[in-house]
């Protein structure tokens, strides 16, 4: 069992809001999302980016649709802290996910887990890799959720299976592949 951090006061998603994400469905939304780092409300779109990108991973992975997944917008301090203490490496990184701390009760839809993306990280890498910051944060969140649903890279062919199935996600959100290596092409904004 993996100690977990305290993610709380998170919040659902309102059930009102008509942006085409996942909280548009009828009966509560599966996701918290938490803007834990004031720069992340400067950039318009970042909720509806992660809303999408779990409607995404819903449409293309058995098991995870109703499942509760909360998501944490942070820092790279933040994640540096957490980095070191779960996993040993006292730097920031991109995305953490985190699967639920205890087995839970026999339940039709356990919660899936907690996700942490670090502004900073994001920023820098979306701005290197020459993409739009919110395909990237989309992608992120496709990457996180991967990972809560069991899949890794911790070999070739766990990576080789994880970066296809995130290249099919993105692409049915027009999304190009976060992969490719072509400095021409020009990644689609996420909206």
């Amino acid at each position: 069992m993996v100690d977990t951090p305290n993610l709380s006061g998170f919040v659902k998603a309102a059930a009102d809001d008509r942006d085409g994400s996942c909280d548009d469905e009828p009966g509560p939304s599966p996701v918290y999302l938490r803007i834990d780092y004031a720069p992340w409300r400067t950039l318009a779109g970042a909720r509806q980016a992660v809303l999408r990108a779990y409607d995404a991973c819903v449409d293309n992975i058995t098991g995870i649709s109703g499942r509760e997944v909360s998501i944490m917008l942070s820092s790279d301090a933040a994640i540096a802290g957490l980095n070191a203490r779960y996993r040993g490496k006292a730097e920031p990184t991109n995305v953490l996910s985190f699967p639920p701390a205890a087995e839970p009760a026999i339940e039709d839809h356990p919660p899936l887990g907690d996700i942490i993306i670090a502004y900073e990280t994001v920023m820098r890498e979306a701005a290197g890799e020459h993409k739009p910051a919110l395909s990237h944060l989309a992608h992120l969140t496709v990457h996180g959720i991967l990972h809560l649903a069991g899949f890794d890279h911790e070999t070739d062919r766990g990576a080789e299976r994880m970066e296809n199935l995130e290249r099919e996600i993105l692409a049915s959100m027009n999304i190009p592949d976060p992969y490719s290596t072509t400095s021409e092409e020009q990644p689609a904004s996420v909206g």
